[in-house]
């Protein structure tokens, strides 16, 4: 059985199918039609719903797409949909701020934005244009109304007057807290598991390897969305505390698999600015608020944007089955297309990195749209310098094989070699012979083999040419 908190209203469910999205619980079982179905795969925000849980003292609040969320992921937290927001018969300040300056057009996918202009004003940080932008990137309007939502971003954020969330929040974190551990969610045909501790996981998972592991669910939601199919056995983990944790072992950052990419971003921006830099394109905030590192890298899809760079990044993972540890490095992970080196109910207990930032480690990704998007291309490139000679390279790209994959060949041309333009050149040719992409609705082959090969010029520049002589040309 789960519970949770539709705005103020307790609701336990215990026969629920947990194949069912939040989304389709709202519009049909609960008669929420506020809530839009826009693409059904998180790529239109229509769906945005906000999910609210305590931390430390106080509410913490999160858009996510209801689309790709699944209803065990609200055991324990509060729900707050568009219908939440109206005030005493009034429209709230962020729905008033939409009317004010004329926000709305069409009209659908409006209490998409109104709920994630909400919780972007529930963040409490002054407004700023650019913050505004990554929190609605996630939104997309066809009838291109981006300037007068902005406005109203900044009327909700520089005006948001207390509301009823503020007054019960104390009232609200009581309740969240009284809410008990939760038990399986299951049907006749399908069942998920909601494990407590990791003990309990390896346990569950040794007993039924053919499970599907449930993390954000971003990605495995689409099995259910987009092709139609029922997953009978899911376990999630989104209980369990341990997989969350971050902390620094000597030299060593150990980043558990369960950490949310939005928890990860100013860890990640501190220890590695240009894995902050990438982040912040990865996919939209609904995404990040869900998607997890782990899960990012046990789906193992070839366009995956944190493989690359945690490739260049000589991450390590630390895998468990049952009582047994080991630890393997992400290098030899990827065994082909979907395909991992993982073992019947083995999982990713934690990613390592190393602590200090490589003072030469960049990275890139190219797409189509700057924000909310999948890449065509990602490249990440870390090399090492002693006296003007390359001593170590790790260079990774995705996007170009089945895997992410480091550019072996185009490392070897590297190494040893002065870090001149005739060296960058002998390593951007052999990147042919690393890969042979292939040519999708994306992009082409050729098109592929060019970026990457201009990535690494790119590289090149920022390495031996004034940041500000970059920003000027940039300008021009």
């Amino acid at each position: 059985m789960i519970q949770f908190l539709l705005n103020q209203s307790l609701k336990s469910e215990s026969a629920l199918d947990p194949n069912t999205t939040v989304l389709n619980y709202l519009r049909r079982d609960l008669g929420r039609c506020g809530t839009k179905e826009g693409c059904a795969s998180g790529d239109c925000g229509a769906c945005t719903v906000v999910l609210a849980e305590p931390d430390g003292e106080q509410l913490r609040y999160r858009s996510v797409n209801a689309c790709l969320t699944f209803v065990s992921a609200l055991h324990g937290k509060q729900l707050i949909t568009v219908e939440d927001l109206k005030q005493q018969g009034k429209l709230h300040s962020v729905q008033q701020a939409m009317v004010d300056c004329h926000g709305s057009q069409c009209g659908f996918c409006t209490p998409g934005f109104v709920m994630s202009m909400f919780c972007l004003q529930k963040s409490g940080v002054a407004y700023q244009r650019e913050q505004a932008q990554q929190a609605l990137a996630g939104n997309l309007c066809r009838c291109t109304g981006y300037r007068p939502i902005l406005a109203a971003a900044q009327q909700a954020c520089e005006t948001p007057g207390p509301d009823s969330f503020d007054l019960q929040q104390s009232e609200t974190l009581q309740r969240l807290r009284t809410i008990p551990a939760a038990t399986p969610l299951e049907t006749a045909n399908n069942r998920c598991l909601l494990p407590q501790s990791l003990d309990e996981l390896a346990a569950l998972y040794q007993r039924h390897p053919q499970a599907k592991l449930l993390a954000g669910g971003t990605d495995l939601a689409l099995e259910v969305t987009q092709r139609h199919q029922d997953i009978p056995l899911m376990i999630a983990i989104g209980q369990i505390e341990a997989l969350k944790s971050v902390r620094q072992q000597g030299e060593r950052l150990i980043i558990g698999a369960g950490a949310t990419l939005s928890d990860l971003y100013p860890l990640l921006a501190h220890y590695h600015p240009a894995f902050g830099d990438l982040l912040a394109r990865f996919a939209s905030q609904q995404i990040r608020n869900q998607g997890t590192l782990g899960g990012n890298i046990a789906n193992a899809s070839p366009i995956g944007d944190g493989a690359p760079l945690l490739l260049a990044l000589d991450a390590q993972l630390i895998l468990r089955c049952g009582a047994t540890q080991r630890e393997l490095a992400l290098n030899d992970f990827f065994l082909g297309y979907r395909q991992t080196a993982l073992q019947p109910g083995e999982f990713i207990e934690s990613i390592v990195l190393p602590a200090g930032a490589p003072a030469d480690f960049r990275a890139w990704k190219v797409s189509k749209r700057l924000e909310d998007d999948i890449s065509a291309v990602c490249g990440a490139f870390n090399l090492t310098f002693e006296q003007g000679v390359i001593r170590s390279a790790r260079v990774a790209f995705g996007g170009m094989a089945a895997t992410p994959k480091r550019a072996l060949l185009c490392e070897q041309q590297l190494l040893g070699q002065p870090w001149r333009r005739e060296t960058l050149e002998r390593a951007a040719q052999a990147l042919a012979q690393d890969f042979t992409p292939l040519s999708d609705f994306r992009a082409s082959s050729a098109y592929r083999l060019l970026v990457a090969q201009n990535l690494l010029r790119r590289y090149f520049i920022a390495l031996t040419t004034p940041q500000w002589a970059i920003e000027v040309t940039a300008y021009e």
